[in-house]
């Protein structure tokens, strides 16, 4: 008897698409980015041809929060902050494939920040704002100092380096933080542990007041055309919030464990992630023999109806951010962790691709 052929693996960040994922980045002309710190990279997937999906990961030490500004684009790592910028005539002549890309994002600065495990990142009409976990607070982000922090939460005595509530999303409204979510009340040493799937919370950063509670590990909150949306993450919800009547109601049930959320148009991307089996916090979820899926759920907003998904086969697990790159339909993207980012040249009126100097 013949011993059987074990099948192959699956390469490397390989994935299926529904066969209109293609054909819908196009008409909406925009291009999906995704970070997963489990995987350390930030992945673009773009349309080719309105046929195919493309993709381009990038390493990024632990990617999380991903905010666009312009042709400015800011992204959390585990320690740092990086600013890179759009340069369209730096894509046209990219040495590698010239005439390939309509966007290519350069390193332009890095913030030092240590080890404060930033979640959600926005920019605001001041500068750049984090979540930054660690210390539960909101945070800004400057040359100055690590961080520094503009509001906590009323429940929280002191900033400690303690995750106490487990704060991890905000919704900038007018350039400002508006609205905030957090795993819990607490105000001590990861106290959000306890009761993970119960006691998650949407607070209003004005006034102080908790305005939604009992709410499922929320995340990724989203102000959307005056609506407010937001992941209920441990009941695979997209749920739209009334901060008014302090309700929300349902707007899809995905099976999975849901996190980063992004919209072009009248469609939601929003991150699905593969639960660990080992985990301490995972393993309490109902959920976590269902949620075996890694990818995009694309939502219909005004019905709340699935109409695509991209599900990977390898390589990425756990997604934090999405965001949609709006009027970009094959954009590239460079870290620091290879010289040819110190090649593209760029100045306000003329940008130029230098030649590598040879080794002695």
């Amino acid at each position: 008897m013949k011993k059987a052929t074990p099948p192959n693996p699956p390469a490397p960040f390989s994935c299926t698409y529904s066969p209109n994922v293609p054909e819908l980045l196009q008409q909406l002309q925009c291009t999906i980015a995704l970070s997963t710190y489990q995987a350390g990279k930030v992945v673009l997937l773009s349309s080719l041809d309105g046929e195919r999906l493309v993709q381009l990961p990038r390493n990024f030490s632990r990617p999380m929060g991903v905010a666009l500004r312009g042709q400015q684009l800011a992204i959390a790592t585990r320690d740092e902050v990086h600013i890179l910028a759009n340069s369209p005539g730096l894509a046209a002549h990219y040495p590698a494939k010239p005439q390939t890309y309509d966007a290519l994002f350069m390193p332009r600065a890095t913030y030092y920040t240590g080890q404060i495990d930033i979640h959600d990142l926005e920019w605001g009409v001041d500068g750049l704002y984090a979540v930054n976990t660690s210390f539960s607070c909101i945070c800004k982000i400057d040359e100055n100092y690590s961080f520094t922090p503009v509001w906590q939460p009323p429940f929280i005595s002191q900033l400690a380096h303690e995750d106490r509530c487990h704060l991890n999303g905000m919704v900038m409204q007018n350039g400002k933080p508006r609205f905030a979510t957090a795993f819990n009340q607490g105000d001590e040493r990861q106290s959000w542990r306890a009761d993970i799937t119960k006691t998650g919370v949407l607070l209003d950063i004005e006034s102080g007041e908790t305005l939604v509670e009992g709410l499922a590990m929320p995340h990724s909150p989203r102000l959307y055309d005056g609506q407010l949306y937001l992941l209920l993450s441990a009941t695979g919800e997209l749920a739209k919030v009334n901060p008014e009547a302090g309700t929300y109601e349902v707007v899809a049930q995905l099976n999975g464990f849901v996190r980063g959320l992004g919209r072009c148009g009248d469609y939601a991307f929003v991150g699905l992630s593969r639960l660990r089996p080992n985990s301490s916090t995972f393993a309490k979820l109902p959920m976590k023999h269902q949620a075996q899926l890694a990818g995009i759920a694309i939502i219909h907003l005004p019905t709340g109806a699935t109409v695509g998904q991209i599900r990977y086969q390898a390589s990425v697990d756990e997604i934090y951010d999405v965001r949609l790159l709006p009027g970009l339909q094959r954009p590239n993207i460079l870290n620091t962790e290879r010289e040819e980012h110190k090649l593209g040249l760029s100045i306000p009126d003329k940008t130029y691709w230098a030649q590598p100097k040879p080794h002695a």
